[in-house]
């Protein structure tokens, strides 16, 4: 760790938080909230607990890719290393999960479209700021 760029992991973290914020509210909130069958009117726990934790959770993701990316990767490398872990790793890992509670497809493509954007956003922060 102490050849990672903290300040870039601790951006990277901010960027996803912000792409969610786009991602789950403007651009898909409803239909999200349709398919995963929660009530956009009624919040699931204090906001400071589900923002908070969810921006732990992204700077826990972005410190793990950096480690995995190393010290100084190459832009190109790192963004399509980003794709490639968001797609092939976790919006399978999701598909899975998905396929077995019965889930929609259309819920998989907005969760796993989010999660191949946050880590491409990773690979992008990462790549530039050595």
């Amino acid at each position: 760790m102490a050849d990672i760029n903290l300040w870039a992991v601790l951006l990277a973290a901010a960027s996803a938080f912000l792409l969610g914020g786009i991602w789950y509210g403007p651009l898909f909130k409803h239909a999200w909230c349709r398919e995963a069958g929660v009530d956009p009117d009624k919040p699931n726990g204090h906001p400071a607990a589900v923002f908070g934790g969810a921006f732990v959770l992204s700077l826990v993701a972005a410190a793990v890719f950096a480690v995995f990316l190393g010290p100084a990767p190459p832009l190109a490398s790192s963004v399509g290393a980003g794709l490639a872990v968001g797609l092939g790793w976790v919006a399978t890992s999701f598909g899975i999960n998905y396929l077995f509670a019965g889930r929609s497809l259309r819920l998989w493509l907005i969760d796993g479209g989010y999660h191949t954007l946050q880590f491409a956003l990773y690979g992008l922060v990462l790549g530039l700021w050595h």
